[in-house]
Order: structure tokens, then sequence, then C-alpha cells
């Protein structure tokens, strides 16, 4: 049998494993929750629940690839109690890294795109309708969309083919530190803005009767969305990077490293967009427009705005591609590890497939507009949104609690076990309750929320329909949960 390959080092580890959860989630996301929400009120909530949600199921996902030394594939399979059902959420766990990529490929190309685009000059001068119109534009061009999309396909899937330390450490490593100093030099220079001060004081200093106009219960269910989505757990892309890792560290410390990291880029990032908005008078808050849209005007108005303007997408674009390379490892690891491929020729397969794959959300722009699967004014890419980021991650990170905590699954002492091994930080080991109880709850809640508000405004028949399917998808993870003959481990 094939020895497993392994990183070079501890910090490729760490950075990789960053790169895979800093993403969009962080640098696109995360600045126009912060100013829609209140800013420092908004992020110190989400702080909370990031340590209280994210990090235990970092440290779940991370053990059970350590342990198995395997991804999602076939992890389960080797790990689960006889008679388990937790294996079939292999199948689960690799739609959702198809899905995901399907529209995320797309918008990685935007990025790219916006990078050639700001540094050749041609959003120089354009007013605000002009600009608007430019990203209607490149949304209607079929033919340039799905131009920028296979580039990043080709250069994702060319890195992964190097393999995981000449190609997925060694690469990723240098975009990682890249997007680190960019994103230090943007916010030094975003701070220099006349009135960015302002727009400081905004996102670091909480101010809690803001957060009560806006109100409460708003706020603090969209700190706890974005904490638990930012750390792309639940779909088993951190599980490959942990069967790649050593025993030398135990697996909380190295958890908090990626976590620590993963919240800087997030805050840095708003550090960047805030005060640069206060100091031209837009609205912070303005939603996933803020970067295509309001960012170009900013930086039209900015001196030297067209290099700034390239920097910022070059940073956007490490932070995609990054995340594409990751979940692109893990992707090829499932054929690897269950069909016996060669690297080579999962990359070959892979590559078509995932161009095909990434065709629908591009045209559902242009040719396919038409079809609107959510209701009005919605298209393709946000139905395949819909199925990663509000059913497969919030149920996958169930199932990876469940898996290591309930005796259903590996169990507890096989999960402490591997997590302590090591030197480093030590898991708590007064948590099992809270682990088997209260994060699945929380995280039910995120999911019921997430249905109700996306389909109640469109009427009670159309709620009444999506909320039984969310209850037969319920339904399926509770059988792969519970649904075994062996209670006992």
């Amino acid at each position: 049998m094939k020895e497993r390959e392994t990183f070079g080092s501890r910090l490729g580890f760490i950075l990789v494993s960053a790169g895979c959860a800093i993403g969009l989630g962080n640098v696109w996301k995360f600045p126009y929750m912060a100013g829609k929400y209140g800013g420092a009120a908004f992020i110190l909530i989400y702080l909370v629940f990031l340590v209280l949600l994210g990090l235990p199921v970092l440290v779940c996902e991370f053990a059970v690839g350590r342990a198995s030394r395997k991804s999602t594939a076939r992890a389960f399979h080797d790990l689960e109690p006889e008679g388990s059902n937790f294996h079939n959420f292999s199948y689960m766990s690799m739609v959702s890294n198809y899905v995901l990529m399907m529209f995320y490929t797309m918008v990685a190309g935007w990025m790219l795109y916006y990078c050639y685009a700001m540094a050749a000059g041609k959003l120089a001068g354009k007013d605000s309708a002009q600009v608007t119109d430019y990203f209607t534009e490149l949304q209607g061009s079929a033919g340039t969309m799905t131009l920028w999309m296979v580039i990043v396909v080709v250069l994702s899937f060319g890195v992964c083919s190097l393999g995981v330390q000449r190609g997925l450490e060694k690469i990723t490593k240098v975009m990682m530190l890249s997007l680190l100093a960019l994103i230090v030099v943007l916010a030094i220079h975003s701070l220099t803005l006349d009135g960015a001060m302002e727009g400081v004081k905004f996102y670091l200093v909480p101010d809690f009767a803001s957060m009560k106009e806006i109100g409460i219960g708003n706020v603090i269910f969209g700190a706890l969305s974005q904490a638990f989505f930012t750390l792309s757990i639940g779909a088993g892309s951190m599980t490959i990077f942990g069967s790649y890792l050593g025993k030398d560290r135990s697996l909380l410390g190295e958890s908090i490293h990626i976590t620590v990291l993963d919240t800087f880029v997030a805050l840095m990032a708003g550090l960047i967009i805030i005060p640069a908005c206060f100091a031209f008078g837009v609205e912070p808050g303005a939603g996933p427009g803020l970067v295509f849209i309001t960012l170009p005007n900013v930086f039209n108005q900015m001196a030297g705005g067209r290099i700034w303007g390239a920097l910022f997408f070059l940073f956007m674009s490490f932070a995609s591609l990054s995340t594409v390379i990751a979940v692109f490892e893990n992707i090829l690891s499932y054929s690897m590890d269950r069909k016996g491929w060669s690297r080579g020729k999962a990359v070959a397969v892979n590559m078509v497939v995932m161009i095909l794959l990434s065709l629908p959300a591009v045209l559902g722009f242009n040719v396919l507009s038409g079809i609107q699967p959510l209701g009005a004014g919605t298209n393709i890419m946000d139905l395949e949104d819909f199925i990663v980021s509000n059913n497969i991650l919030p149920l996958g990170s169930v199932v990876f609690v469940m898996f290591c905590v309930s005796r259903y699954g590996w169990g507890w002492k096989n999960f402490i076990k591997e997590a302590d091994t090591g030197e480093g930080l030590k898991f708590p080991t007064n948590v099992q309750k809270y682990m088997l109880y209260v994060i699945p709850a929380v995280v039910v809640v995120i999911y019921l929320k997430g249905y109700y508000d996306m389909f109640s405004p469109k009427g009670l028949a159309v709620l009444a329909v999506w909320m039984i399917v969310s209850l037969l998808v319920l339904a399926f993870v509770s059988w792969i949960i519970f649904g075994n003959k062996k209670t006992k481990r």
C-alpha cells in the first residue's frame, strides 16, 4: 500500500488549513456583515461564538482525518463501529465539495478578472453608475465569465497535480504569506485616509445602544451564523489536512492557531474596507455588492487608486484561490482513496468534470437567467449556495461532532486520545455533554432559521413545502447518526 503523503512542516499545515478556512466568507462577507450589524458589538459576539462553536468542530474534523489517515471518502468506514451508518456521510460530504466549487470557481474568477481590470485601468474615471454597469456587463458575458472560471480551475488543479508538499503546501504557503503581507499594507493605507478614524471607531468600539436599534436578536444570530461558517467546517474539507498531519502536536493547539489566523484576516479585511467607506461617505453594510460595486468607486476617488485597487483584488484572489486549491485537494483525495486512482488521473478527470459542473452557475447570470429556483430574482448560484451553506455545512458539522463524542460513533475516549496526542494544549475532557447536546441544538436552530428566512417571504405554502424538505433532510442525518446496530464502543 502506498504511504500516505504528509506535510513537510508544521507551518505548511497551519497555512494550508488556514488557506482553506480563509475565503470569501472572511474577506467578502465579514466586512459587510460587520457594517450591517453595528460593527464592534457584532464582532465581539462573533468571537465568542467562534470559540464556543467553530473551534470544537474543527478539532473533530482534524481528529477524524489524522486517526484514519484518509479523507472523508474512507475515514468513517475505518473508524466507525460495526453496523454504523456514519460512512454514508462520505457521499454527502463529497456532494458538498463539488457543489461548493460549482459556483466558488466562478466567483474566484471574478476576483482574478477585477485584479486584471484594476491593473489595466479599465475602471479608472468611471462614475458610480458606470462601475455598476461594468459588473452587470461582466455577469451578462457568458464567454468572459467562462474564461476566467476555466483559468481558476486549471490553475488550481495544476497546483494540486504537483502533490502535497511540492504543490499544495509550497504554493499555498507563498500565497498565504503574500496575502498576509498585502492585507497589512492595505490596512495601513486605509487608516491614513482622511475621515478613516470614524470608521475605526465604528469597527472597534462596541456601541450596544446601536446594537439595540438594529435588534439584539438579529445581531446575535448574524454573529452566530458567521462564526459557524467562517472556518469551512462540516464538509470534510479539513479532514483531508488532518490525514496529512503527523502525531507530534496536539490538535487543539493547532486548531487555535488556524482560528486565530482566520480571524486576523477577517478583522483586517474589515479594517481595510470600513474605514475607507467612512472616508468616502459610503455605506459599509452595502451587502454583497460592496466588493465589486462600492469599493471600485472608493478606489477611483483615492490617489493611486488604480494600484491600491489592483492590490486589493490580488489579495481577494489569493484568499479565494487558497480555498479552491484546498477543496480541490479534498476532491482529488476522494478519487484516490475510494477509487484507487493515481493523482494524475484524478486531476485529469476532475478538471474536466469541474469545468462542466461550473457552467450552470456561469450561465445562470445570462443564458439561463430565466431559471429562478428559489423564487423571483434568484439564480442557479443561489440554489447551489443554499444547498451547501444552509444544509450540508451545518448538518455535516453535527455529524462530525456526534461521530466523535457519542456512543453511536467513534466515541469520546477515542476522540480525546487522538486530539491530545502530541505536545501542546489538551482538549478539555469536561465538555462532552456540551458538544453532545448544545452544539447540535444550536446548529439545528441555525439550520431551521435559514429555511424560514429564505422562504417565509414567499408565502405560507412555499414555506411549508421547504420546511418539509428540511425535516426530511434532518431525518436523513438522524439516520446516519443513530441508525446503527452497535451502540457502544
